[in-house]
């Protein structure tokens, strides 16, 4: 047997319950993946994307319906090191990997305010132009469950705003283009100990500005909140689960406002009408 086939085979059965199970259920929970479609799984060097990559293949090969997937990396200007290990990686995980290139981080190089933000933002504009480029009409991006519930946090902590990272959404700038997220039950801690128990090593953080910082502000706020996390676990062993059930049980009766498409929406509207009811 291939090493690479011995790692597949781990997916299906050494983390059959922590990883493959879950992701066969959140695609069916949130039909991330139907008939026919054409799907460009971003790869981003990283333990989640490769993971995602190698689930959406084995999917593909034994799923019910047919369905095209191109796995795709976009180098925004790697160093040659983080560069040759994602292909190597490709290689050792028998992964048809496309990498084109773009100037993304030569031309935030000198941005001050918010280099991330505008990295990111031009990071999914090249993606989705790569994804148009191909025909495809799905990206699918390795978030895990606790990239899920931390975002979740942040908004609270640091943006006054409630709302989480989704399972799929539309594009709003680019058409007939939609994002899913098929790790989204997975926790991180089974995508690690896959990646360990394969003896396997990915890029960490590749970002030419932020890999020698050691605080980073938009990094060390997520560290803070992971950190939170991992502290309200030792008293409350199922926190994490009931910060995402609770986004899936929201009661708008107990709510003071909400938006919808941008529109925000008082609970006053509603109040003296409730009332008389």
């Amino acid at each position: 047997m291939e090493r690479y086939q011995e790692i597949e085979r781990s997916i299906i059965k050494k983390y059959r319950k922590d990883i493959w199970g879950k992701f066969v259920k959140a695609v069916m929970d949130y039909q991330l993946i139907e008939e026919n479609d054409r799907i460009m799984v971003c790869i981003s060097g990283g333990k989640d994307s490769f993971l995602l990559a190698k689930c959406m293949e084995e999917i593909q090969k034994h799923g019910k319906f047919p369905f095209e997937i191109h796995y795709v990396c976009m180098n925004p200007g790697y160093r040659k090191d983080n560069k040759e290990l994602i292909l190597e990686n490709a290689k050792t995980l028998n992964i048809p990997l496309e990498m084109f290139d773009s100037d993304i981080f030569e031309i935030v190089e000198n941005v001050e305010k918010s280099p991330c933000y505008l990295c990111a933002r031009m990071r999914r504009g090249c993606l989705y132009k790569k994804a148009q480029e191909l025909g495809c009409n799905k990206i699918a991006l390795g978030h895990h469950f606790d990239d899920v519930i931390e975002t979740t946090l942040l908004s609270m902590f640091y943006g006054a705003e409630i709302k989480t990272m989704m399972p799929k959404l539309h594009s709003e700038n680019f058409e007939g283009l939609e994002l899913i997220r098929p790790l989204y039950y997975v926790k991180e801690e089974h995508v690690k100990a896959w990646a360990k128990s394969n003896f396997l090593t990915f890029l960490n953080c590749a970002c030419r500005f932020t890999e020698n910082i050691v605080e980073h502000e938009e990094l060390s706020k997520r560290k803070e909140v992971k950190n939170f996390i991992e502290k309200m676990k030792k008293t409350n062993p199922n926190v994490d689960y009931n910060i995402y059930k609770a986004l899936d049980n929201v009661n708008l009766d107990c709510v003071l406002g909400s938006k919808r498409n941008g529109d925000y929406t008082s609970f006053l509207e509603f109040y003296d009408n409730a009332e008389k009811r």
